[in-house]
């Protein structure tokens, strides 16, 4: 039965939307929809995700008042290194990537690498809830990766991750081809990938988690100082959660639940804006005031050790800071997002990530493993610190807004750190200012780094002095992927894909 008269998919490629809205006009509902744009994504969007990476997804299905089911699926990575026996000197080292005005080191190599989850997190939704035969959902996703375009956003990726890419024969040959690096416009050519999606088809990744190609991975694993063995992959688990709830103005919040952190400082900013007055227009001098102070108070916060999600949820639930908390590994790096909202009521945000990736590719398959073990923000005790099997906590939060009992908005971002912020920027403006999601999602930006407000262009001159009184203001010459890339969906109406990101939405009318 139909509730709306059409479904919205708005991602960060429009090849991926297509897989997506491929999958709606063939009948399938929204989780049939966000499984292939997530190995679409997989495909095309090779810099920022991965089936050899981490990711959650917040799923709400239809049903009158009461009846829907609301899960949050946690297929995030695990600290790697079970049954391993003996100490490993990991295979591991930095690599340095030019932004253009700042440079970046990040850790790659075969002890980079954290147990994969993204892979068995797809094939888990869809068996949950999907309606389609897994062969249908697999088969954009199979189509690109026997060809398609690389886009301009894409190619640019590549081009800062070079060294990572073609860390392997295995990278060169797939993005080197014939000692030539891959353009814009160029054809992307995946066959070993082509080929294990159809494997999928009939062992449902048994083979990658229990079977040879995991025999295969322990194996170089073993030989390459890399710390992922047979019994990680063989116990991952995907782990089905209670969303996390935050109220705000009259309205529900959904988001990621411990251990993840993002979605708890979500709602700790909503709560701290629920007794701050409304500024007369947004982008006013106040406006930007009560954001920059916002964002101040919540980097307080953490300071004082509000800084894990059980700190956090004692803190808004009795308003008070613990008197101990320890610290959180946290990864927050490249990430890609989806939303999706079927005719019939069924919504779905999903968050993947490979990290930068960590140079290595599985055999025969064409997955590049996430370096997620090399990120410095994620071990603050230290890389390698963390015994093996824990499940590691992130900032992405896949999120849905609810309005007496109904799904508003369906949201998300990548952005590292960013994501947090931007999502509540989008929030406020479409909340409090009532503006409409294109506008919310495109308008500029802020964000307080700890000793930085970073802007980008587009407020009024008197907006930026009030500021430059206070802080150290910096002011970007343009929009940027630093700010995050926040794809909504209103359901059944339209979608925004924030062009931060090449975001691109598509629309199937029943």
């Amino acid at each position: 039965m139909s509730k709306y008269t059409r479904s919205v998919v708005a991602t960060g490629h429009e090849l991926v939307s297509g897989a997506a809205a491929e999958i709606l006009r063939a009948g399938g509902n929204a989780f049939d929809g966000v499984v292939a744009a997530g190995f679409a994504g997989a495909v095309v969007e090779q810099t920022l995700t991965s089936l050899g990476g981490g990711g959650f997804l917040l799923a709400r299905t239809a049903g009158s008042r009461g009846d829907a089911q609301e899960i949050f699926f946690d297929f995030f990575v695990d600290t790697p290194g079970c049954g391993l026996g003996h100490k490993v000197d990991p295979h591991f080292y930095p690599v340095t990537v030019d932004f253009g005005g700042s440079k970046q080191d990040f850790n790659i190599g075969l002890g980079s690498i954290a147990v994969p989850g993204i892979l068995k997190g797809l094939l888990h939704v869809h068996e949950r809830l999907g309606t389609m035969d897994l062969a249908d959902v697999l088969f954009p996703a199979i189509s690109l990766a026997r060809g398609h375009e690389l886009n301009e956003f894409q190619a640019g990726f590549l081009q800062l991750l070079h060294p990572i890419m073609t860390m392997t024969e295995t990278g060169r040959r797939l993005y080197e081809p014939g000692g030539r690096y891959m353009q814009p416009h160029d054809t992307l050519v995946n066959p070993d990938m082509a080929a294990f999606l159809e494997q999928l088809i009939h062992d449902r990744g048994e083979s990658f988690y229990k079977g040879e190609i995991a025999q295969k991975i322990d194996q170089d694993m073993r030989e390459g100082q890399g710390l992922l063995t047979s019994k990680d992959l063989a116990g991952y688990k995907v782990i089905e959660r209670q969303p996390m709830s935050a109220s705000f103005r009259g309205r529900t919040l959904l988001t990621g639940p411990p251990p993840s952190l993002g979605g708890s400082l979500i709602a700790l900013s909503l709560a701290l804006l629920e007794d701050m007055d409304v500024p007369a227009s947004w982008g006013s001098p106040g406006h930007l005031l009560r954001t920059t102070g916002l964002m101040q108070e919540v980097e307080q916060l953490r300071d004082q050790g509000v800084c894990t999600p059980e700190a956090l949820a004692t803190y808004l639930a009795e308003g008070k800071i613990p008197e101990s908390t320890g610290r959180i590994r946290l990864f927050s790096r490249g990430t890609t997002h989806i939303s999706i909202a079927d005719h019939q009521g069924n919504v779905a945000s999903m968050t993947c990530s490979n990290g930068e990736g960590s140079g290595y590719f599985v055999p025969g398959t064409g997955v590049m493993l996430n370096n997620m073990m090399g990120e410095d923000d994620l071990h603050p005790e230290g890389f390698h610190s963390s015994p093996p099997g824990e499940r590691v906590g992130s900032m992405m939060s896949p999120s849905l807004l609810l309005h007496d009992d109904e799904v508003e908005l369906v949201i998300g971002s990548g952005g590292s750190k960013r994501i947090r912020t931007a999502i509540t920027q989008v929030l406020t403006q479409l909340i409090d200012f009532k503006r409409e999601p294109e506008l919310a999602v495109q308008s500029p930006r802020l964000h307080f780094d700890g000793e930085v407000l970073q802007i980008e262009p587009g407020f009024a001159p008197e907006s930026l002095a009030a500021l430059k009184e206070t802080l150290s203001v910096n002011i970007w010459q343009e929009q940027s992927m630093y700010f995050g890339g926040v794809h909504v969906v209103v359901p059944g109406k339209c979608g925004v894909g924030d062009s931060r990101r090449g975001g691109s939405v598509a629309v199937v009318d029943v």
